[in-house]
């Protein structure tokens, strides 16, 4: 699951490593003399995070749409005002939950995610790649649905009722995943020119959050 990368499983790109600031040595006479001063610390991924934040909320949105829609899809149910109701009716307080968990957890663990693959494994080959994707689906794909659960349950103060929801829908939502984001997976590393798999991996996102969405309301 490349996403929620997500990827909603690896909705990012491998992302490069940043460079390492560097300080002038005040012992030196030379303006050209510097010095590194080691590894930079963690700086959270506020880019990473926001897109990730808005993509659940978009998906969100288009999940509440369509619940909307299914409970008004009858001939009487077509005025203006019924349309203008069916938009305006939104559960914020919902699409609160799925920002905060884009933005908080999915966006800066999926850039962690990538950069660690991408350390590990720098060389665009096919062994490589499919290595990635291999641990996308097994390694990153379960975390996704794990906390994604527990994040909707702390959040409707249902804890006790965790592990229950893993048993209904945990095993259901990660199989789905493997059919969803194995072919997207492949098509982006393989198809997809490098400057278009942003876009491409983003749309991806939007339909596993629609997903993801309406199975946390189950």
């Amino acid at each position: 699951m490349e996403s929620l990368g997500f990827n909603i499983w690896g909705m990012f790109p491998p992302f490069h490593s940043q460079k390492r600031k560097t300080r002038r040595n005040p012992s030196s006479k030379s303006n050209s003399s510097v010095e590194p001063t080691g590894p930079p610390g963690f700086r959270f991924p506020i880019k990473q995070a926001a897109t990730a934040g808005a993509l659940a909320v978009t998906g969100d949105t288009l999940a509440q749409l369509r619940e909307r829609w299914v409970k008004t899809n009858s001939p009487q149910h077509h005025s203006k005002d019924d349309i203008q109701t069916l938009i305006s009716d939104h559960n914020w307080l919902r699409s609160l939950r799925m920002a905060s968990y884009g933005f908080l957890l999915y966006g800066p663990g999926s850039f962690a995610w990538y950069q660690f693959l991408e350390r590990c494994m720098p060389k665009q080959t096919v062994q490589n790649i499919l290595i990635k994707v291999l641990l996308n689906q097994i390694v990153l794909g379960p975390c996704v649905i794990a906390v994604v659960f527990a994040w909707n349950n702390l959040w409707l103060g249902k804890l006790s009722e965790l592990p229950n929801k893993y048993q209904k829908d945990a095993l259901r939502s990660l199989l789905f995943g493997f059919r969803f984001w194995v072919p997207v997976s492949v098509l982006n590393f393989w198809v997809v020119p490098l400057q278009a798999r942003v876009a491409f991996m983003s749309m991806g996102s939007i339909f596993w959050n629609f997903w993801l969405s309406s199975t946390m309301i189950k």
